[in-house]
C-alpha cells in the first residue's frame, strides 16, 4: 500500500514519533499511514500510567511485552502512535494522554478534532 502524504494536523512535515520504541504501522518512527491502516495508528501519543491501565482495561494491553511480536510493552513517558479512535474514546472519558501534533498525522483529522488534540497538546 502506498503511503499517505506525511503531513501533520498542523498542516507541516510530519515529525518523528519514536524510535524506541519504535513506532508507527510502517515501524518506521513516524505516524504515517495509509488506506490498509483500518485503525488509523495517526496520533502521536505519550504514555501515561493512567493511560496505559486504561487501555488494558477495555482490552488493548500496552504495557505488557509481547516478543513474539517485537512488541517491548510501553511505560509512562514512552511515545506511540496510537489509534485515534482510541484516543477519542480515552479523551471521552477524561484519560486521554498527551500529544505531539507535529508528529501526529492528518488523517487523525477524520476521527479526532484539531481542538480536541489541541486540549492534549504537549507542553
Amino acid at each position: 500500500m502506498k503511503k499517505d502524504p506525511s503531513v501533520n494536523v498542523l498542516g507541516g512535515a510530519l515529525e518523528p514519533c519514536s524510535y524506541a520504541p519504535l513506532t508507527g504501522y510502517y515501524r518506521d518512527g513516524a505516524c504515517n499511514t495509509c488506506a490498509a491502516d483500518h485503525g488509523s495508528h495517526t496520533v502521536c501519543a505519550v504514555m501515561t500510567a493512567e493511560f496505559l491501565a486504561y487501555s488494558k482495561y477495555v482490552g488493548n494491553d500496552l504495557s505488557t511485552p509481547q516478543p513474539g511480536f517485537s512488541f517491548p510493552g510501553l511505560k509512562p513517558g514512552d511515545r506511540w502512535c496510537l489509534c485515534a479512535e482510541r484516543f477519542l474514546q480515552a479523551h471521552d472519558e477524561g484519560c486521554a494522554p498527551d500529544v505531539s501534533l507535529e508528529a501526529t498525522h492528518q488523517r487523525a483529522l477524520e476521527i479526532v478534532s484539531l481542538d480536541i488534540l489541541k486540549e492534549h497538546r504537549c507542553k
